[in-house]
């Protein structure tokens, strides 16, 4: 591998570089998927799939802080049956297409994943931190989470990815979880547990009460979760958590990163992929890195 190669193979899957669209984010149709494989992404994750159309939570969903986004969504969504066009549509970007996808049990999983047939891959969204029912609710239970996994590996031969909360009292315990029960990688992190109050009114602003905090002020979370991880796995950590910059991807693939995913980030700039991997593709030939130097390089700084 040449230092300015940025191309990666991940669970089996070729991505042209280690950037990849965060779940959620410009992923409700398949035409603003295809969109962001033409500003540089690597791979694009849809947004969360379930087996039911759901409306989401009351308005306002969604609320901008100096240091990122409070959002409860709510996991609105068509269901699977009306997404699979949309699957289709994002498929002709030429990258691959993971479908994130959510569900109460493992029956619920393996249902909408025979749904959806045709992703690269599939996200296990069990971190969801304001979804009754869903995400965090299944996502904080080892073994619920070992048996969604395990099912989800029996029904397809796509890889598996597992999106992790980090709202728990040791996120490790969960990702040691989603690989016994044979996970091909795990996501971290999700969004963090948040509330914003109106101070003229005293009310909640968010239409939920709550919600889950996103952005820069996440990040030193989310490389901390990534830190452990891939300390203790053998499967690859795909991190997630307020990147918006080439040094942020260069520092949570120290962490231990196999690849990156940006959210936030997005809204402000559709650039943001190729910026990042521009960036990094000068930062490792100016080192004369490769990509496998950098992934984990703290650990072997720390434990040599």
């Amino acid at each position: 591998m040449s230092s300015t190669d940025l191309s990666i193979q991940l669970t089996g899957l070729e991505l042209e570089t280690p950037t990849i669209l965060a779940a959620g984010v410009l992923g409700t149709t398949g035409a603003s998927l295809k969109r962001m494989t033409g500003e540089g992404a690597g791979a694009v994750v849809t947004k969360s799939i379930g087996s039911e159309p759901k409306e989401g939570h009351p308005n306002p969903t969604m609320l901008k802080l100096d240091c990122g986004f409070l959002n409860a969504m709510g996991l609105p969504n068509p269901s699977y049956r009306d997404f699979r066009k949309e699957l289709s549509i994002a498929s002709e970007g030429g990258v691959p297409v993971i479908a994130s996808v959510f569900g109460a049990h493992p029956d619920e999983f393996v249902e909408i994943i025979i749904g959806l047939k045709g992703a690269s891959a599939y996200e296990l969204n069990v971190s969801c931190p304001h979804a009754s029912g869903y995400g965090t609710v299944v996502g904080t239970d080892p073994v619920l989470v070992e048996e969604i996994t395990r099912a989800a590996k029996r029904t397809t031969d796509v890889p598996v990815w597992v999106k992790l909360t980090p709202n728990v009292t040791d996120i490790v315990e969960i990702g040691e979880a989603a690989s016994r029960g044979g996970a091909d990688a795990v996501v971290a992190i999700n969004t963090v547990r948040g509330m914003a109050i109106d101070i003229h009114s005293g009310y909640p602003i968010l239409g939920n009460l709550y919600g889950g905090l996103s952005g820069p002020a996440v990040r030193p979370v989310a490389v901390k979760c990534v830190y452990d991880l891939y300390k203790a796995l053998d499967i690859p950590v795909i991190g997630v958590g307020g990147i918006g910059s080439w040094q942020d991807a260069v520092e949570m693939m120290m962490a231990g990163a196999s690849a990156v995913q940006v959210g936030s980030a997005v809204h402000d700039n559709v650039n943001i992929f190729s910026e990042i991997t521009s960036g990094l593709s000068a930062y490792l030939k100016a080192n004369d890195h490769c990509l496998d130097d950098i992934i984990g390089l703290a650990h072997r700084k720390v434990e040599p």
